[in-house]
């Protein structure tokens, strides 16, 4: 942060100089080149020597890992780490490192500089810190004293602003003469800049992007999605909507640049404490709330639910972009955390049913129910991918045969959504892929090595991890494939005009269900790398399939 807050008095200038786009010097660099700004070739070239000589500073110090003695002398917040110290206890730490109040915080062409504030919250291990939601929670008390500034926005680490003009737009909702003060966040959707051309892992969510958020902007706004998102600071803090309401944009910390900075840091620092909250209403109706695994979408419920609506703004050009997950493991486990997470909602108090019933429109209610039954949705998913497939193997028909009437009810609910699904994700596809810079922004806890990232590029599955959900995958593929060869090693003998009569739907599943699963059986059969399916889980799930296969066949 120190580092970045110097290399800022160029870096601002120049982006401003040259209106670039994205602005986060990772990615301009890995996708710019000099000979494409030739009009300030030398000036290009010198920005970029400054930003590599930061990068090697920041690695040198990460890699010893500990601070140069020459730089704990420059900013007296390298002295606050000691030794002794870790990730999860230490005190309250807040520093500012820009001032933006003070005169001489200024850029390389004297004009002022924004203010920049580095705060670590105090951990402890006898207290709970709540994740995501405890941390937000601070941040939000830190920067009342520091700015108390109307309006906050809420970035993940592994983000950056992809359009400097969100923040203008998102201030275009909250400001509109009409509608504005019913607003109390404007959500932009989640995307990645490490996407694949073919998406390997689905990272896209262009269904959700592109169709689901923009249909519930219409009955009250989106979910609050944990990032990418604009909230106005007294209603994140628990304000109820009132006809009445209207933002004073000009409010403010108010301090004279001669205060003492250290008393100020020091009442920043009694905010980031374990104890500050206890017997208070954080974490419960101020700030995000505690005890559900999916914060941000619980807490804009409870928004919602008070009278306050939301705006989900989807520029061509993407506001914010991230990196996405390159491995299958760990893609399964981010939404395995979404999905269990909503479903927590769902079982608790806050189930959109009976909370939101009589605060929010039904159709809103609704569409929280599409996320908060996400997991309770596998149990009909697995029943539809292994019970026909079963049927089939035991020669039980579950459908009507093709010469009965009834049979186009159930061709056209199949064919009809499958059409669908193929209709949204090819045209949300097209938009999504605009604007979106290719690969340039890693971080390194979504990379598993250099094999795998590799792989990840040359659009090659993942499979490297021994899981519960790998093995379902794998068995519901394998029982698949096996159920299929009976079908047909079936109306090889008995002639395939008189099964396909009977078992038609049921051989199309299965069939389907097979091409999808595709990568699975090169992962398991014909690849020899290290993300091939690890032999424990194969031969386990080989097991199963052969008991359940010989149950079925008795």
């Amino acid at each position: 942060m120190w580092e970045a807050s110097q290399f800022a008095k160029h870096w601002i200038p120049f982006c401003k100089r040259y209106k670039v786009e994205p602005r986060a010097p990772a990615v301009y660099f890995s996708t710019s080149d000099s000979s494409t700004n030739m009009s300030h070739h030398e000036e290009w070239l010198s920005m970029k020597i400054l930003y590599e000589e930061m990068t090697n500073r920041i690695d040198t110090v990460v890699m010893s890992g500990q601070i140069p003695e020459e730089l704990q002398a420059i900013h007296k917040g390298f002295s606050q780490w000691k030794p002794d110290m870790s990730s999860k206890k230490h005190p309250p730490i807040v520093q500012i490192l820009i001032d933006g109040k003070d005169p001489s915080a200024l850029d390389n062409t004297g004009n002022a500089l924004p203010t920049l504030v580095y705060t670590a919250r105090e951990k402890n291990p006898e207290y709970y810190h709540n994740f995501k939601a405890g941390a937000m929670n601070s941040l939000i008390r830190v920067s009342s004293v520091m700015s108390n500034s109307p309006v906050i926005l809420n970035v993940d680490c592994d983000m950056y602003s992809n359009n400097s003009d969100s923040i203008r737009d998102a201030l275009c909702f909250f400001l509109d003469e009409e509608k504005g003060r019913d607003i109390a966040f404007v959500q932009f959707p989640q995307n990645y800049n490490n996407l694949t051309k073919n998406d390997t892992y689905g990272n896209t969510n262009s269904v959700v992007n592109e169709v689901e958020l923009c249909g519930l902007d219409s009955w009250g706004g989106p979910l609050y999605v944990g990032t990418g998102c604009f909230h106005r600071r007294e209603i994140l803090c628990g304000m109820k909507y009132s006809k009445d309401y209207k933002e004073d944009w000009n409010r403010g910390t108010e301090r004279n640049p001669c205060d003492d900075i250290r008393k100020l840091e020091e009442r920043a620092e009694s905010l980031a404490t374990c104890t500050y909250e206890l017997n208070t209403l954080w974490g419960h109706e101020v700030g995000l709330i505690y005890g559900i695994a999916v914060e941000d979408v619980v807490t804009g419920l409870m928004i919602q639910c008070r009278g306050w609506k939301a705006v989900y703004y989807n520029p061509p050009r993407k506001g914010f972009l991230g990196v996405g997950p390159t491995t299958l493991a760990q893609t399964i486990l981010q939404h395995k955390r979404w999905s269990e997470g909503n479903f927590q909602i769902f079982l608790s108090k806050y189930c959109t049913l009976i909370y939101g019933h009589g605060k929010i429109k039904l159709g809103l209610q609704m569409g929280y129910c599409i996320y908060n039954l996400w997991a309770a949705n596998s149990i009909p998913t697995l029943y539809y991918v292994i019970v026909p497939s079963l049927s089939l193997l035991r020669g039980i028909s579950l459908f009507p045969k093709m010469t009965s009437p009834w049979f186009i009810p159930f061709s056209y609910v199949m064919v009809g959504k499958q059409t669908c699904s193929l209709i949204e994700a090819l045209l949300t596809r097209e938009i999504t892929v605009q604007g979106v810079s290719k690969m340039g922004f890693t971080i390194t806890a979504k990379i598993s090595g250099e094999d795998a990232l590799k792989r990840y590029e040359q659009e090659i599955m993942e499979f490297d991890a021994s899981s519960l959900t790998l093995a379902i995958i794998e068995f519901v593929a394998l029982l698949n494939l096996a159920c299929l060869v009976c079908a047909t090693s079936n109306a090889v003998m008995r002639g395939w005009a008189i099964v396909l009569e009977i078992y038609f739907l049921q051989i199309l599943l299965c069939g389907l269900v097979v091409a999808v699963n595709v990568a699975i059986y090169e992962g398991l059969l014909l690849r020899k790398d290290k993300g091939s399916i690890p032999w424990s889980v194969t031969l386990t799930t080989i097991v199963v399939v052969m008991f359940v296969y010989l149950v079925s066949s008795v």
